[in-house]
C-alpha cells in the first residue's frame, strides 16, 4: 500500500511540475512559472528521494519528446542555455527534501529554510548551465554583471514569495501526505 501512494504521489507532482511549466505568472521584465512551487512541494512532501525522482521523472518524459517544459520538450532541450534550472529543480527538490525530513514535524522556519536552501541550487545549477551554453556552444558570452541580473535579480523576487508560500502549504500538507511516520 505504501509502495502505491508513492507512487501516485510522484505522478501526482510529475502532473503538477508539467502544468506548473504552463501556469505563468506576469511580472514586469521576467514572467515567471509555478515549476519551482512545484518541483518544491514535491521535495516538502515527498522527501529528497522521491521528490527528486517526481523532477528527474518529469525531465525524463520531457526529453524524451513529450511537450512538458515551457518551450516544448525533446532532447534538443538540453541545448536551451535555461535547462539548467531544470536541472536544479531536481536538485533543489532533493535538498529541500532532505532538510525537511529530518525532522518529524517541520516547523515553518525549517520549512523556509529548506526551501530557500532549494532555491539557492536551482539558480546555482541555472546559471552556471547558463553561462557554460552562452560561453562554449552558443559562442557569445555573458558577463557576470549581466548573467547576475537577468539569470538572478530580476527573476527571484517571485521565486522568494513562492518559498514563503511552499513553506505555508507545506505545513499544512504535510500532516496530510505523511501522517503515520
Amino acid at each position: 500500500m505504501k509502495q502505491t501512494k508513492s507512487l501516485v504521489l510522484c505522478a501526482l507532482f510529475v502532473a503538477l511540475i508539467s502544468v506548473g511549466a504552463f501556469l505563468k505568472v506576469p511580472v514586469p521584465l521576467v514572467p515567471f512559472t509555478l515549476q519551482f512551487l512545484f518541483t518544491m512541494l514535491a521535495g516538502l512532501l515527498l522527501g529528497p528521494r522521491l521528490g527528486c525522482g517526481a523532477v528527474c521523472a518529469y525531465l525524463a518524459l520531457g526529453l524524451a519528446g513529450l511537450p512538458l517544459f515551457a518551450q516544448g520538450g525533446g532532447p534538443g532541450y538540453l541545448f536551451q542555455p535555461s535547462f539548467g534550472y531544470l536541472i536544479g529543480f531536481a536538485a533543489g527538490a532533493f535538498l529541500t527534501g532532505a532538510i525537511t525530513n529530518r525532522v518529524e514535524s517541520p516547523s515553518y522556519r525549517r520549512l523556509l529554510a529548506a526551501n530557500f536552501a532549494g532555491l539557492g541550487v536551482v539558480y546555482l545549477f541555472g546559471m552556471v548551465y547558463y553561462q557554460l551554453m552562452s560561453t562554449f556552444y552558443l559562442g557569445n558570452p555573458i558577463g557576470l554583471w549581466p548573467l547576475f541580473l537577468y539569470c538572478f535579480l530580476l527573476a527571484v523576487p517571485g521565486d522568494i514569495l513562492l518559498c514563503i508560500l511552499g513553506a505555508i502549504l507545506g505545513k499544512r500538507l504535510i500532516p496530510l501526505v505523511r501522517p503515520s511516520r
